[in-house]
């Protein structure tokens, strides 16, 4: 059990039978009443953000999230991923896995959040090098500060480049902005 007084960002917890976490925080002491903790909490399976108030002194039982490494092995009409210690096996529908995996390839590893036996989200690698399948070539003089133009990656995820990738480059993206990095 936490108390809402030693509330942390990044903190899961478990109310009104579901499970948060804690993406702000804040203690009020007004000048007139008792002092509260302001909150918003997004629900961890839903995605949904509430905003709740407690007294410092509640307590809420505090969620245990477990992260298992899994390999991505593929996909036909559901998401196949394995365990490479166990090789136990998890198949998963597009709605459940969601935009997670459009920088993810084929054997590419992921990590598999679950709480209660039940995966509710998939973090792919932070830094992925993908290749770019699909661009418009940049033309020569055309180099106008920070511009960017739309590209095609491996996965079939679009995202914007600077005018110098050409088509056959690989490039890193960050996963979760979905920002080009460097090219590699």
């Amino acid at each position: 059990m936490v108390s809402a007084g030693d509330f942390r960002n990044g903190l899961t917890i478990e109310f009104e039978g579901n499970v948060y976490q804690i993406i702000e925080f804040q203690h009020v002491k007004p000048g007139k009443g008792a002092a509260f903790v302001r909150t918003k909490l997004k629900n961890i399976k839903s995605g949904g953000v509430v905003e709740k108030t407690f007294r410092p002194t509640e307590k809420c039982p505090q969620a245990h999230i477990e992260r298992m490494e899994m390999q991505y092995l593929y996909s036909d009409d559901m998401y196949h991923f394995m365990n490479t210690e166990t090789y136990d096996q998890i198949d998963m529908t597009a709605d459940q896995v969601g935009d997670a995996m459009k920088f993810v390839k084929e054997n590419d590893m992921v990590k598999m959040l679950s709480h209660g036996g039940e995966v509710f989200a998939i973090e792919p690698e932070i830094n992925v090098e993908l290749e770019v399948t699909e661009t418009e070539p940049g033309f020569k003089g055309d180099t106008a500060t920070g511009a960017n133009k739309p590209a095609v990656l491996e996965t079939g995820a679009k995202v914007n480049v600077p005018l110098f990738v050409e088509v056959g480059d690989k490039i890193m993206i960050d996963t979760r902005t979905g920002e080009y990095l460097k090219r590699v």
